[in-house]
């Protein structure tokens, strides 16, 4: 492995635990990035040239190298891999009692730029940064060691990828993915569209909110903002909501909506608007709707620190009008 030098006490976030250096704490004079290939891995060293770990690089964006271990001893092999992935399934066994999680998630596993969900024996994988997709052979022979899948999937199309110069691609890393997944989630079933859908098809990190949404929906009118395949929605229903109304600007989104209802027999409570969300909160506003419970999960309007001005009065723009159509009283989500 090549040398990654920092400068002086830049090793201070990775001995607290962070997992990234970003360009500007690498030293030119011991590292040249232009020496380094995207995806290398690389032993880091402090400026003193004390060991800090190893990890990978893409000398490319300022976001530019990752810790995957601390241990110097500690080889990139298929056993780490193994062990890494072991760890993250014990976490989701003391916590879930079925198949169907989030597995590993970046950086909270040790396993910086690998996103995989479950769905019991068929894995979803976002692969999202050029260290993680060189050592792509290596992280499928561990899922199938450890969770011995049926299938996985890789939806290597996220657009953290083009930061990364990284192709955008679909495809079936082992087995036969199926095209949609009936999946678990707090005692509710749901179809998910691994193949076409946003991400990975479904949105786990949401999991324990949608949970927690049982407590506020009983005998409520409900409206679920930018509702995607209804995850939130149908949650409600299926907990006694008095009805629901889900809103998204994608038809094939909502056509999953009227499949998750029907496969939980909420058929007759769940309606659907397919319209952009400022336009729809309007046209409810102007009809004098009102909803008890409204629930407006957007997508990230600030990806850069350019879209900061415009991106905030979008949220506030989204909030204001969700308020006019809230019951005095309501819950807004």
């Amino acid at each position: 492995m090549q040398e990654l030098v920092l400068k002086k006490n830049e090793e201070r976030r990775l001995l607290a635990g962070h997992l990234w250096i970003y360009s500007n704490e690498i030293d030119p004079k011991f590292s040249p990035l232009k020496k380094f290939t995207p995806g290398e891995i690389v032993e880091i060293k402090t400026a003193s040239h004390r060991i800090l770990g190893s990890g990978y690089i893409n000398p490319n964006t300022l976001l530019c190298a990752r810790l995957l271990t601390s241990n110097p001893q500690e080889e990139i092999n298929l056993e780490f891999f193994v062990t890494r992935i072991k760890q993250a399934l014990i976490c989701r066994n003391l916590c879930f009692d079925k198949p169907f999680y989030r597995l590993i998630f970046g950086e909270s596993d040790q396993l910086p730029g690998l996103v995989v969900d479950r769905f019991d024996d068929v894995l979803v994988a976002q692969l999202n940064t050029a260290g993680i997709e060189n050592l792509k052979e290596l992280i499928v022979e561990a899922l199938i060691h450890v969770i011995k899948p049926t299938s996985i999937l890789l939806r290597n199309n996220s657009p953290v990828r083009t930061t990364e110069n990284l192709t955008s691609y679909v495809e079936a890393a082992y087995g036969e993915p199926p095209e949609q997944i009936t999946l678990e989630e707090n005692g509710i079933n749901f179809i998910a569209a691994i193949k076409t859908g946003q991400k990975t098809g479904w949105f786990y990190d949401q999991r324990c909110n949608r949970a927690r949404l049982a407590a506020y929906v009983e005998n409520r009118n409900v409206l679920d903002v930018f509702s995607y395949s209804g995850s939130f929605g149908i949650t409600a229903a299926v907990n006694n909501a008095q009805n629901v109304t889900c809103i998204d600007s994608s038809e094939p989104a909502l056509e999953q909506v009227r499949q998750n209802a029907e496969l939980n027999k909420v058929s007759d409570k769940v309606t659907s608007i397919c319209a952009d969300a400022f336009s729809a909160l309007k046209d409810l506003h102007a009809d004098k709707k009102l909803f008890d419970v409204i629930i407006l999960d957007p997508p990230a309007f600030i990806k850069r620190q350019k879209d900061i001005t415009a991106g905030t009065e979008a949220y506030l723009r989204l909030q204001r009008l969700a308020l006019n159509i809230l019951q005095s009283n309501g819950r807004f989500l």
